[in-house]
């Protein structure tokens, strides 16, 4: 072999050597976009705290290399949540986008990452738009479509005998999502549908008039973050708890039953994630997080702590080379992580989960907390109908 081609092998190899110590100091910087003020900090606090457990379980590296979060407060406004994401991709350059817990500001920002081919790993909002015709290569969503556990709900309504419902939700995507949910497997009447001013109306007291009048089987709402606290308020002084059963959707979780309490104690919801889950990856989630935060954790926290191990899993593929997306797009798609549902989970070809949803009941725990417990499986290994319209090829 010629001696120069000798010597350049060994400087490329030198080279190669020299970069893999200086790569794995640098540190993986992820975005975190969510609401982190106003009356809702409440669930990005939730968030915050399920990721940054993931994060702690993980040594707080990925694939050896440090891992640096930069949170950013979306103020629940589409335009400040797309310049957030402007602002982490353009001036912080970040290699993961992560957070996202509104549809309305999930949407924008997410055309931000897709054109700037960063990947964001969504934790909470799942609008049928990105599920369907704006599906993207850049995207994941770790936690559920929005419709799942509205469509789970639907069915246990008609298992339920109820022929006439009622359903309130807030006039934005995710409520126009979760209510078309209920909507889809539901074989009775809808003899009410009110789609309130989001997110200044807090006063109900109209419509809780209306279902007083309309006398329905059963009522069905949406009503996420502070809103649960009035909606709950409201439904009991208008004389309607006990009366006429009471469905909800993320309105009654973990961040809000500490405030509602027996006000919501009975009341039905569904959910792809519930705290009572016996997989081992659930079991330890719950108990440290309890240990770490010395509260009970809402759905909001093992979601992020999922999106946590999502990304994880694409930084371990490629060993940290974050250059290789094709494989680290491989990688997750496959699902292979430790995920606070199971193994049953996993993703379709819109990268929206395929898995079950659970009916769930309001309870009092043996010790006097108000809790979320299982009661059977509502929908099992369900995919959302969007997927079809998603046109990107695996």
């Amino acid at each position: 072999m010629p001696t120069n081609v000798i010597r350049v092998g060994l400087a490329a190899l030198a080279l190669a050597w020299m970069g893999m110590p200086a790569r794995a100091q640098q540190p993986i910087k992820i975005g975190f976009v969510n609401v982190m003020s106003g009356p809702n900090t409440a669930i990005g606090n939730d968030l915050r705290d399920g990721f940054e457990l993931g994060l702690d379980h993980l040594g707080r590296k990925m694939a050896g290399r440090p891992v640096e979060v930069i949170y950013a407060d979306d103020r629940m406004s589409p335009e400040i949540g797309k310049q957030v994401t402007e602002k982490l991709i353009q001036e912080s350059k970040v290699d993961f986008l992560s957070g996202y817990n509104w549809s309305n500001v999930l949407i924008p920002a997410l055309k931000t990452a897709h054109d700037s081919q960063v990947f964001l790993i969504g934790a909470n909002a799942g609008p049928s738009q990105i599920a369907g015709e704006l599906c993207s290569p850049w995207f994941f969503g770790v936690a559920r479509q929005n419709d799942q556990p509205p469509v789970a709900l639907g069915e246990m309504l008609n298992k339920r005998g109820v022929r006439k419902l009622y359903i309130m939700a807030p006039n934005y995507a995710a409520g126009k999502d979760m209510a078309a949910g209920v909507k889809r497997l539901f074989k009775g009447e809808i003899v009410g549908e009110e789609y309130t001013r989001w997110p200044d109306q807090l006063d109900f007291a109209v419509e809780m008039a209306r279902i007083r009048a309309t006398a329905p089987d059963a009522v069905w709402a949406f009503y996420p973050g502070a809103a649960a606290v009035q909606f709950f308020l409201q439904y009991s002084q208008a004389g309607l708890k006990g009366k006429i059963p009471l469905y909800t959707s993320f309105t009654a979780e973990g961040l809000s039953l500490p405030l509602i309490k027996e006000l919501a104690e009975g009341s039905f919801s569904a959910q792809n994630w519930v705290v009572d889950m016996p997989n081992p990856v659930n079991q330890r989630f719950v108990a440290e997080f309890r240990k770490k935060y010395n509260r009970i954790p809402s759905f909001y926290a093992p979601q992020a702590y999922d999106a946590a191990m999502l990304i994880n899993a694409a930084v371990e593929a490629v060993k940290g080379d974050l250059t290789k997306k094709d494989a680290m797009r491989a990688a997750m798609r496959q699902a292979k992580f430790p995920n606070t549902r199971g193994e049953t989970f996993r993703f379709g070809k819109n990268h929206f989960p395929i898995q079950d949803v659970f009916l769930e009941q309001v309870v009092k725990d043996a010790e006097g907390n108000f809790t979320l417990k299982t009661v059977e499986l509502a929908l099992k290994a369900y995919q959302d109908i969007y997927s079809e319209k998603c046109t990107m090829s695996w």
